[in-house]
C-alpha cells in the first residue's frame, strides 16, 4: 500500500486565479511566473493550467525548452536572462526573451552572432538591490542596445521590493522608476502579485503574477481565501499511529513538548523531508478528519505528531490536511513563522502527486 501522504493539485483553482489576474490587469498582458516547478506544482501541469496566459516567465533555459517542446508559442521571458554567453544561440532558437540586468550581459548580447533578431526585457533596479541596471545607466545602455542589429523590441522592467506591505507600498518605487525612463516610450512591466492586486497605477503593459496563480496571497495579513483565490495544492495525509501520552511525558526529539495532561497524539505520515518545515512548532494547525487540531513538538524527518484532544473519534487512517482547500497554506506558514511561498516550493520529489 503507498504511503498515504498526497499533494493534491486542482487545475480548476490555477485556471481561476488566472481569471482573477486577468481581470485586475485591465488592458495589461500577464505573464504567467512558472518558475521553480510552478511554485512546487509541475510546471507542465501548471503550464496546461494556464494556457490562457499571455506569456509566461520562468527562470532557466531548461524551463523554457520544456514549454517549447510541449508545444507553447507563447512569449516566454528568462527572468535572470542567460548566465553564459553559449546560451545565446539556443536563446534565439527557441525564440525566448531574455532579461539584460547587467552591462556586461548588453555587450555580450550586442557582440554574439544570432541567427536573428531577439525580443529582450531590459531591468532597471528602482530599489530592490537584487538585479537590475542603475538608473543612471539605463539610457546609455539602451542606446547601445538600440543600435544593435540582435535586438528587437524592448521592454522595461523592474521590481518591487515591499509591495505587499500597506505602510510602505510602491510609490518610491514607481517614481524612481518614471523617472529613469520618462520619455523613452517603450512597453513596461513591474507588478508582481501584490502590485496587481494592489497597486493599478502599477500595471504597465506586463503584469508578472507568480504566488497568487497557485492560491496563496502575497500581501501581508490576508489569506489568499479572503483575496477571492482559490488554493490550489492540497497537502493531504493520514494518522497511522495513536499514542496515549501521560501527564509529564514528553513528545518527539528533545521532548520539545511535554504533555501537560494525559492525553491521546496522533502520528501524522508527513515530516520534514516531503517539505513540512522542521521549524513548524507547537500549535501549527493541521486538519485531522476536518477539525481543526495542532502539531505538537518537533516536527520529525517522516513523521510529526498532533493534538487529538479535539479530534475524539480520531483513530488510525483517519485524514489530515496539512494545508490546502480548508487550511490556508498562508495560515500554516504564518505559524510556522515563514511564507506561503516556501512550503509550496519546498514539497518533495518523493511526495505522490494527483491532479483533481
Amino acid at each position: 500500500m503507498a504511503r498515504p501522504l498526497v499533494a493534491q493539485i486542482d487545475l480548476a483553482a490555477l485556471g481561476h486565479n488566472l481569471a482573477l489576474a486577468k481581470r485586475l490587469a485591465g488592458t495589461a498582458r500577464v505573464l504567467a511566473v512558472v518558475k521553480a516547478n510552478a511554485y512546487g506544482h509541475g510546471l507542465l501541469r501548471a503550464a496546461r493550467a494556464l494556457r490562457a496566459a499571455d506569456g509566461f516567465a520562468v527562470l532557466t533555459l531548461d524551463e523554457a525548452s520544456q514549454l517549447r517542446s510541449e508545444g507553447y508559442s507563447h512569449p516566454i521571458v528568462l527572468l535572470e536572462g542567460f548566465f553564459q554567453p553559449d546560451e545565446l544561440p539556443e536563446i534565439a532558437r527557441r525564440r525566448l526573451q531574455p532579461v539584460i540586468h547587467r552591462e556586461d550581459q548588453a555587450e555580450i548580447l550586442i557582440r554574439a552572432k544570432l541567427e536573428h533578431r531577439l525580443d529582450i526585457f531590459v531591468k532597471v533596479d528602482t530599489g530592490m538591490r537584487r538585479l537590475g541596471l542603475p538608473p543612471t545607466r539605463l539610457r546609455d545602455v539602451l542606446f547601445k542596445l538600440r543600435a544593435s542589429a540582435n535586438i528587437g523590441g524592448i521592454t522595461l522592467m523592474s521590481h518591487f521590493a515591499r509591495a505587499d506591505d500597506p505602510d510602505v507600498g510602491v510609490s518610491a518605487q514607481l517614481a524612481t522608476f518614471r523617472a529613469a525612463t520618462a520619455g523613452l516610450d517603450l512597453p513596461v512591466t513591474l507588478a508582481n502579485s501584490a502590485a496587481l492586486m494592489g497597486y493599478p497605477e502599477s500595471h504597465g503593459d506586463w503584469v508578472r503574477p507568480g504566488i497568487m496563480l497557485y492560491g496563496s496571497s502575497p500581501l501581508m495579513g490576508t489569506t489568499g481565501l479572503e483575496l477571492g483565490l482559490l488554493p490550489v495544492m492540497s497537502l493531504r495525509s493520514q494518522l497511522i499511529a495513536v499514542q496515549s501520552v501521560r501527564k509529564g511525558e514528553g513528545v518527539g526529539y528533545g521532548a520539545r513538548f511535554v504533555a501537560p495532561r494525559d492525553m491521546r497524539v496522533g502520528i501524522v505520515a508527513c515530516g520534514y523531508a516531503d517539505g513540512y518545515p522542521r521549524h513548524a512548532d507547537t500549535g501549527t494547525p493541521v486538519l485531522v478528519e476536518g477539525q481543526r487540531a495542532r502539531t505538537l513538538g518537533r516536527v520529525s524527518m517522516d513523521m510529526l505528531h498532533v493534538d487529538l484532544s479535539e479530534a475524539v473519534h480520531a483513530h488510525i487512517g483517519s485524514p489530515v490536511t496539512l494545508w490546502g482547500d480548508a487550511l490556508s497554506v498562508d495560515e500554516v506558514a504564518a505559524a510556522s513563522g515563514t511564507v506561503g511561498y516556501e512550503l509550496l516550493t519546498a514539497l518533495a520529489s518523493r511526495v505522490r502527486v494527483e491532479e483533481t
